[in-house]
């Protein structure tokens, strides 16, 4: 179902599924079988060096987890996907495939927790010069990549800021000078952002938050174009990353749903986030929908909607304030994930950065009275009431 004229919603449900269906089946099987047999050993040969289509092992490749991957592939329309077990696999995988002591990452400040520990700790371990630039500094960003960049890293909304990068500008950057330009689009979905119509060579996601939806599944996967996701497809093969089939299913059976799910959380979102902003007891909120963000003008140029993620800063700024409204949120998860049916709220601590000390959030920007929230697809007049019931316990 290569078809670009193809609907989000229709491809979410479609897409890479029909040549997979046996015995006139309509859903994808789980195929749990470590190995795969050939009594053409010469056939074997052939499906082990990829010269024909084939399995011949799980942790290589896998039938369930080709659907998986074919359909993500085609709602970013790009030519191919590998995955991993988790989201954070298949980042390691992506930069570790190409990142050689000598070379030079360009990233920003506001990147996913542990994406950060990979560049502030790892990375330098093995001479990776790593520059992190303040997020929403084009100009500055601009000047490190001209020095020179092996790979650009971008994520966009960030997590838990929801700050927003021009990813057509900065890709325009990173092509002048050949460097890989890497784009986390967890936040956004293909459905509400397409990176590689912007310029970026490599998109991935988290699969374990929207993508899968019912936070009852662990993933990751990166798609672009061949050469480069046969090269991450050989690292996370031998690094043994691999995402089972059972998670593979489970993903599948979320994404059929997708632009649905995404749609409600757009529509939600922007009645929280304008609720929170004018809330007496709110300092600031971090949405993209709303027209005093700062990356607003951008966001409206790169993304089809605002996304279901947004974050914002309580008045009484302690630790203590967050946990009053969390303890009083009814149709609220206090968890670590996000981008599921259901509301799921946090502070950075406690989720997206808890990898980090409190001064090493606070370098970020990222308050200890921040709090995630993640939109589900509840009815918003009960998330709103919900919201003002738990805010009306504070001081």
């Amino acid at each position: 179902m290569k078809n670009k004229s193809i609907g989000k919603g229709t491809c979410s449900v479609w897409a890479g599924e029909e040549k997979s269906l046996m015995q006139n089946a309509t859903q994808v099987p789980v195929v749990h079988s470590v190995s795969f047999g050939y009594k053409d050993a010469l056939q074997w040969q052939q499906v082990a060096l990829g010269k024909q289509k084939g399995h011949i092992y799980s942790r290589n490749t896998n039938p369930t987890v080709d659907v998986f991957e074919n359909k993500i592939c085609q709602l970013e329309n790009a030519e191919k996907a590998t995955s991993a077990s988790t989201g954070m696999g298949i980042i390691h995988s992506t930069l570790f495939s190409f990142l050689v002591p000598g070379q030079r990452v360009v990233s920003v400040k506001d990147t996913y927790g542990g994406t950060n520990k990979i560049f502030t700790e790892f990375l330098p371990r093995i001479n990776v010069e790593v520059i992190l630039c303040n997020t929403t500094d084009h100009e500055a960003i601009e000047a490190e990549v001209a020095k020179g960049c092996d790979l650009l890293y971008l994520e966009t909304p960030t997590n838990p800021t929801i700050k927003i990068i021009d990813l057509d500008r900065l890709a325009r950057a990173g092509k002048k000078v050949g460097a890989i330009v890497v784009v986390d689009n967890t936040f956004a979905t293909p459905v509400n952002q397409q990176p590689l119509a912007l310029g970026a060579d490599l998109v991935l996601h988290s699969a374990t938050k929207f993508l899968g939806g019912h936070a009852d599944a662990m993933g990751g996967v990166v798609c672009g174009n061949k050469e480069l996701i046969d090269q991450i497809y050989h690292y996370r093969e031998i690094n043994g990353a691999t995402l089972d089939p059972m998670s593979a299913y489970l993903l599948l059976r979320g994404m059929k749903t997708l632009a649905l799910r995404v749609e409600r959380q757009n529509q939600s979102a922007i009645e929280i986030a304008k609720y929170l902003d004018s809330h007496p007891k709110i300092e600031k909120v971090f949405y993209p929908g709303l027209e005093s963000h700062e990356g607003h003008e951008i966001a409206k140029k790169q993304m089809t909607g605002f996304g279901g993620m947004l974050s914002f800063i309580l008045k009484e700024n302690t630790f203590e304030a967050v946990g009053t409204v969390l303890a009083n949120l009814k149709f609220a998860h206090s968890a670590a994930n996000l981008g599921s049916v259901e509301t799921i709220v946090g502070p950075p601590a406690t989720t997206s950065h808890v990898e980090c000390s409190k001064a090493e959030r606070e370098a970020m920007g990222i308050p200890e009275s921040l709090i995630r929230y993640s939109t589900g697809i509840e009815d918003i007049k009960d998330l709103v009431d919900d919201l003002g019931n738990a805010l009306s316990k504070l001081k």
